[in-house]
């Protein structure tokens, strides 16, 4: 019969972990840590999040030297030689991402008190994208294969936070557009 449905995910995954550690081990009785593997085995994919990840720095960094931010809170991405957002025009609210890349360029120039009153979730993809090339950056040195750790890992919580954040971001964006706070 097995194990019930909702428990059946889990039991794989287990099962998947514990197969791998057996794999990468050199003793069979001794386990090697969860996504631990030679670096010659890596998967290719471990390489692609890697190379993301550093993009993502060196895109903050370049963002950072090369683009001032819009004194006007939003249309940072103008300079980048992106049309402008159309949605206060049209609807007369701002979009969900109206200044964030005003509040990453903010960020990026060292300016955090001002990227977070920006815009707060430009500052939070700032963090996000700064945390996950040192943790990538970090893991790789350690051996670890980043493709097998974000599988192993449950992403759906900091998905649901980050959404979170963003539309409380959008709101407090209406709110400062609207002039809401006098």
């Amino acid at each position: 019969m097995g194990p019930p449905r909702a428990f059946r995910g889990t039991i794989e995954r287990r099962a998947a972990r514990w197969r791998a550690r057996r794999r990468v081990g050199e003793n069979p009785g001794v386990e090697a840590p969860a996504g631990t593997r030679d670096r010659a085995a890596r998967s290719t994919e471990h390489w692609v999040i890697l190379a993301v990840a550093l993009l993502g720095i060196v895109g903050l960094l370049v963002l950072g030297l090369l683009v001032d931010p819009d004194p006007r809170g939003f249309g940072t991405h103008e300079k980048l030689g992106l049309p402008p957002c159309r949605t206060i025009d049209w609807w007369g609210i701002p979009c969900p991402g109206c200044g964030v890349t005003t509040s990453v360029s903010l960020a990026a120039h060292g300016d955090l008190l001002g990227s977070l009153r920006t815009q707060p979730f430009g500052l939070v993809s700032a963090a996000c994208v700064a945390l996950g090339s040192a943790w990538a950056l970090l893991a790789t040195l350690a051996g670890r294969d980043l493709y097998a750790d974000l599988r192993a890992a449950n992403l759906r919580p900091p998905a649901i936070v980050l959404g979170v954040l963003m539309a409380g971001s959008w709101a407090y964006k209406l709110a400062v557009v609207r002039g809401w706070f006098g």
